[in-house]
């Protein structure tokens, strides 16, 4: 009897032993599940924040855009006008020339001044708009590195 006895605890104990490796198996997949939920979770989150990125880069490029083509029609602005100028110092200059060999005239002179002075201030003005063209484009690029040095 006591061998039936023996065997009888041997397989009790055999059978706690399934039980117990049973509920480890089915905690254990528990937590695998829980951790392949965690995991698809944190995938759906980086995929919502990369298309937020993506959008905030094209905003972000697109208001570049705007800046630079308002800079771009500024600058145009400014050349149109240097080149008006231009055409006028050398209609002036034209005039002098010819009123050298008839006589120089002071409205002459002081229209020739006048060109001469509206050329240079648009030349300065499309040098002004050139270079916030310029600064324009650095600027975000200087905000960027200072940020990517913090």
């Amino acid at each position: 009897m006591s061998d039936v006895q023996q065997l009888g605890d041997r397989i009790t104990v055999a059978l706690d032993r399934i039980r117990r490796g049973m509920d480890a198996q089915g905690k254990s997949q528990a937590a695998e599940q829980s951790l392949f939920d965690a995991l698809q979770e944190e995938r759906a989150q980086t995929k919502t924040l990369k298309a937020q990125l993506a959008q905030l880069q094209r905003g972000d490029a697109e208001d570049r855009v705007v800046a630079q083509q308002a800079e771009l029609q500024a600058l145009d602005v400014h050349l149109q006008r240097l080149r008006a100028s231009n055409e006028q110092l050398r209609d002036m200059n034209a005039k002098l020339r010819g009123a050298l060999t008839i006589g120089l005239e002071p409205e002459l002179l002081n229209e020739a001044m006048q060109a001469e002075i509206d050329a240079l201030q648009a030349l300065r003005a499309a040098d002004v708009a050139e270079v916030n063209a310029i600064l324009a484009e650095l600027t975000p690029l200087i905000e960027e590195a200072t940020h990517a040095a913090d």
